[in-house]
């Protein structure tokens, strides 16, 4: 059995945002129509803040800054952006 695609979003979710439901449903509509399993998680700015954050981003095979800004934490936003862009991760902003 193949591992699930693990895709980690960028962003402050907040379910009562229609977008962020919306980036989770996108998701799981491509995941469907392409037969891939997917494991999709939410990562908070706040705790990109810290210096593991390489270390907590790495097993992601890709990224998507979520809607939503202003962000708790524009500096964890951009350091995980960051991270993805310079190591090559798929990556996609909106």
């Amino acid at each position: 059995m193949a591992t699930a695609l693990k895709v980690g979003i960028i962003g402050d979710y907040n379910s009562e945002m229609r977008f962020h439901t919306a980036t989770n449903e996108a998701l799981e509509h491509a995941a469907r129509a392409l037969s891939v399993e997917l494991d999709i998680r939410w990562l908070a700015t706040q705790m990109l803040e810290d210096v593991m954050t390489e270390t907590m981003l790495e097993p992601f095979d890709a990224f998507w800054c979520a809607p939503g800004s202003p962000y708790k934490s524009l500096h964890g936003a951009l350091r995980a952006i960051r991270f993805a862009r310079e190591r090559g991760f798929p990556f996609l902003g909106t």
